[in-house]
C-alpha cells in the first residue's frame, strides 16, 4: 500500500510490488532469509525455554502467570522480528503467517495502556504487585520499543490492511506526544536509541496526518533543550555537530531519523549537517568491512579539552581512525543503522556514493554477522580473531541474564542461534527481508537502480509509461551484469545504473552496441525508447585490489587487505596448512591470486588462492623477541570472502594481513 503523502526526497524505493530478487545472489539470501531466518527466530522467542519474547507478552496480557526476564528493549526485538515476518508475508504471501501475526498483533494491543504507553516490564510487575514507574530508567528502553512498535504496526497495515497494530501504533505516538509537549524532560531523559524518529515520519508517511510529522520535529527540539552526553548524541544540539561521537547504533538510528525529517520538510541546514556527519564516518571511522562503532568501551570524542563534558561510551566511533582490529565491536545494529541512514540520504541527493556505501555493508559485515544456513548470528563483528585471548570481550550474551546455552569459551567468538542480548538477529531479519527496498528508486527522471544481484523491477507512471527489467549476473563474483526489458509501453522512462567508484574502465552496450565508457562513481543514463526484448550489458571489471590504510589508522600500519569487487576478504586458519600459524603469514606485493570457485561450509563461493609469504615464528610467550635469522619460505594458502567466515568452526581470522615489500 504506497504512502499517503508526497516526499520530498528525490528518489523513492521501490516496494515489494515492483522490486524483488528473483534469483542469482540476493535471490538466495532472500529465500534463505524467507525458509530459515525468519521461521528460526519465532521458534526461538516463543519458545520460553530459549527466549522470553513472546511470554513476556502473554505475562503482561494476564494469559500467564511469572516475572519479566530478559532485557528491557526484548519488546523491540519481538517488534523487529515482527516487521521481518510482515515484510516475508509481502513477498510470499502465506495465509497461514497472515492469521498468525493478526493474533500476535492482538495479544500486542491488547496489553497497551489506554494513555498508548506499552512495556511489558512495567505491565508485568504491575499484575505482580510491585512497583513499577514509567520512564523511571532511560535504560529501560521505553522509547526504543515504542518506535519499533509504530513501525512495526505501519508496516503490518500497508501488507495486510489491519488496523489491529496500526491502531496500537498510533496510541504509542499519541503517549510520545503527550511527553513531548507536556513532559520534554523525561522523554529527552529517556530518548534512547532513537528508533521513534524514523518511526513516526512512517506514521505520518501512511496516514498523512501532520500531526506525527510535528512530532518528529519536536523530538529534534526536546533532545536540542537537553544537556545529555556522548553515549547518545545530546551533549550538543544535532545542528552544531561536526563529527560523529558515542554510541554507534544509537548515533546512526539518529541521523537516518533526521534524514527522514529532511526529506519530509526540505531542510537545507539540516541535511547540510547530515552529509558532513556521513563523511565523518566514511572517510575517518569506517572498517573496510562497513562495520561501524569500533570501541568497546572509551571516551568519545577522544582528547576533547573540557573532559568534565564526556561521558564514559559504549560501542563508541571514537576517534579519527581510531580501527582496532581484534577488539573491534563493529555492532551488527551499529551497521545496520548505517544502511537505514545511507538509503535516506540516497533518496535526497542522488548521490551513488550513499548506494556505494550501502553496498559495502551489506557484502560485509551484514552478512558476516549471520551464518551461511541463516540460523546463527554475531553481535560484535571483529577483523582478526586470535588464539588464547588473555581477555574476555564482549559476549554476545552478556546482559546479566543467564545464558542459554552458555556461550564458547572467550577466546573463540562463534556465532549462536540465540543470544539472551537479541536485539541484532530480527534487526539482520527485517534488513534481509527488506532488502528488496534498496533495489532501485524512482525518480522524476526515471528509474535509479542502485544494487545488483538478481532483481527484476517494473514501475508505470501516472501518464501510463511502463518499463519492467529482469537481470541475469553472477554478481558480486563477475562484473557482467544483464538487463532484459520485459515490458514497456510509452516508451518507458530512462534508467540509470549505478557504476561503484571501485571499479574502473567499466562498459556499457545497448542490443550489443557499445556506448560511451560510464565514469566510475556515478550512475550512467540510458535514455531511449525501450521495446520489450532490448538488452543492457553494464560490465564492471573486477581487479584483485591491495589496499592500505590510511597513516594514522595504526593497527594496520604496514598491513594491506585483499578486495574483489565489493567482496572484502580474509584468511581464515582453516586455510593454511598444518603447522602455519595466522600471525606467520604475511602478503609479498606482486603476488598473483588466482580467482577459483571454492565451497565454504557446502555454500558456493569466490575465493582467491596463492604464495603467500612464512614468516619464522616467535616465542608465543615474549612480549618481545629478536626476529631471528631462519629463512623465510612461501606457503599456499586461500582468502575467503569475509562474510564467509567462522562458518567451519573455531578457528583465527584476519582481514588485514602483513605485507613484504
Amino acid at each position: 500500500m504506497p504512502a499517503t503523502t508526497a516526499h520530498r526526497a528525490s528518489l523513492r524505493p521501490l516496494d515489494a510490488t515492483h522490486a524483488r530478487w528473483a534469483r542469482g545472489f540476493w535471490g538466495e539470501v532472500h529465500d534463505r532469509t524467507r525458509d530459515v531466518t525468519i521461521p528460526s527466530i519465532y521458534d526461538s522467542l516463543a519458545d520460553p525455554a530459549v527466549s522470553p519474547g513472546l511470554r513476556n507478552f502473554r505475562l503482561a496480557a494476564g494469559l500467564e502467570q511469572g516475572e519479566h526476564i530478559g532485557p528491557p528493549f526484548m519488546d523491540g526485538d519481538f517488534y523487529k522480528w515482527f516487521e521481518a515476518a510482515v515484510a516475508r508475508l509481502e513477498t510470499d504471501p502465506d495465509p497461514e503467517l497472515a492469521a498468525q501475526l493478526e493474533e500476535l498483533a492482538q495479544l500486542i494491543a491488547s496489553v497497551q495502556r489506554e494513555d498508548g504507553y506499552l512495556h511489558t516490564p512495567t505491565f508485568i510487575s504491575e499484575r505482580n504487585s510491585e512497583a513499577a514507574v514509567a520512564l523511571a530508567d532511560r535504560f529501560n528502553f521505553e522509547t526504543y520499543n515504542l518506535g519499533h512498535l509504530i513501525t512495526a504496526g505501519v508496516r503490518h497495515h500497508q501488507v495486510t490492511g489491519s488496523l489491529t497494530l496500526l491502531d496500537a501504533a498510533k496510541g504509542a505516538a499519541r503517549f510520545l506526544w503527550t511527553l513531548a509537549t507536556e513532559k520534554p524532560l523525561e522523554l529527552a531523559r529517556s530518548a534512547i536509541c532513537p528508533s521513534h524518529y524514523m518511526a513516526v515520519i512512517e506514521l505520518y508517511r501512511a496516514t498523512g496526518d501532520e500531526q506525527y510529522l510535528r512530532l518528529a520535529e519536536a523530538f529534534v527540539k526536546v533532545r536540542d533543550d537537553f544537556q545529555g552526553g556522548d553515549d547518545n548524541q545530546d551533549r550538543v544540539p544535532v545542528r552544531e555537530q561536526t563529527v560523529v561521537a558515542g554510541h554507534a547504533v544509537r548515533a546512526n538510528y539518529l541521523y537516518a531519523g533526521l534524514a527522514d525529517l529532511v526529506s519530509e520538510t526540505g531542510d537545507a541546514e539540516l541535511q547540510a549537517v547530515l552529509e558532513k556527519l556521513w563523511a565523518d564516518v566514511v572517510d575517518t571511522k569506517l572498517y573496510l568491512t562497513g562495520g561501524c562503532g569500533a570501541l568497546y568501551d572509551g571516551a568519545s570524542p577522544d582528547g576533547y579539552p573540557w573532559q568534565r563534558e564526556i561521558s564514559r561510551v559504549h560501542q563508541a566511533y571514537g576517534r579519527a581512525y581510531q580501527l582496532p582490529n581484534t577488539t573491534a565491536h563493529a555492532e551488527s545494529c551499529a551497521n545496520i543503522g548505517m544502511i537505514f541512514w545511507g538509503e535516506r540520504m540516497l533518496s535526497l541527493t542522488r548521490d551513488p556514493r550513499y548506494a556505494d556505501t550501502i553496498e559495502q555493508i551489506a557484502y560485509n559485515s551484514l552478512l558476516a554477522s549471520i551464518s551461511l544456513d541463516g540460523s546463527e548470528y554475531f553481535y560484535t563483528n571483529a577483523l582478526r580473531q586470535v588464539r588464547d585471548l588473555p581477555y574476555p570481550l564482549r559476549r554476545p550474551g552478556d546482559t546479566g541474564q543467564p545464558v542459554v546455552p552458555p556461550p564458547p569459551p572467550s577466546d573463540e567468538r562463534l556465532r549462536q542461534r540465540y543470544l539472551t542480548c537479541f536485539c541484532c538477529p530480527p534487526n539482520i531479519a527485517r534488513t534481509l527481508a527488506r532488502f528488496h527496498e534498496r533495489a532501485a528508486s524512482i525518480g522524476d527522471d526515471g528509474l535509479y537502480v542502485h544494487q545488483y544481484g538478481g532483481s527484476e523491477l517494473s514501475f508505470t507512471t501516472d501518464d501510463g509509461r511502463a518499463l519492467a527489467l529482469a537481470e541475469e549476473s553472477d554478481y558480486p563474483w563477475d562484473g557482467r551484469i544483464v538487463f532484459t526489458v520485459i515490458e514497456a509501453h510509452g516508451g518507458g522512462f530512462p534508467v540509470h545504473l549505478r557504476v561503484p567508484a571501485w571499479t574502473r574502465d567499466a562498459a556499457l552496450a545497448v542490443n550489443g552496441e557499445r556506448l560511451p565508457a560510464p565514469a566510475s562513481g556515478a550512475y550512467v543514463a540510458i535514455e531511449r525508447e525501450w521495446a520489450v526484448g532490448d538488452v543492457v550489458e553494464l560490465t564492471l571489471p573486477m581487479p584483485i585490489r591491495v589496499l592500505r590504510a590510511h597513516r594514522l589508522a595504526e593497527e594496520v600500519t604496514n598491513q594491506v587487505a585483499i578486495q574483489r569487487g565489493p567482496v572484502v576478504y580474509a584468511l581464515e586458519s582453516a586455510d593454511l596448512p598444518a603447522g602455519v600459524t595466522l600471525e606467520q603469514v604475511a602478503f609479498r606485493r606482486g603476488t598473483e591470486l588466482a580467482t577459483i570457485e571454492a565451497e565454504v561450509a557446502g555454500h558456493r563461493v569466490i575465493a582467491l588462492e596463492g604464495d603467500f609469504v612464512r614468516i619464522p615464528d616467535a616465542d608465543e610467550d615474549a612480549l618481545y623477541d629478536d626476529i631471528g635469522e631462519a629463512d623465510i619460505d612461501t606457503v599456499r594458502g586461500r582468502l575467503v570472502p569475509y562474510f564467509a567466515w567462522g562458518n567451519r568452526g573455531a578457528g583465527e581470522m584476519s582481514v588485514w594481513l602483513p605485507v613484504v615489500w
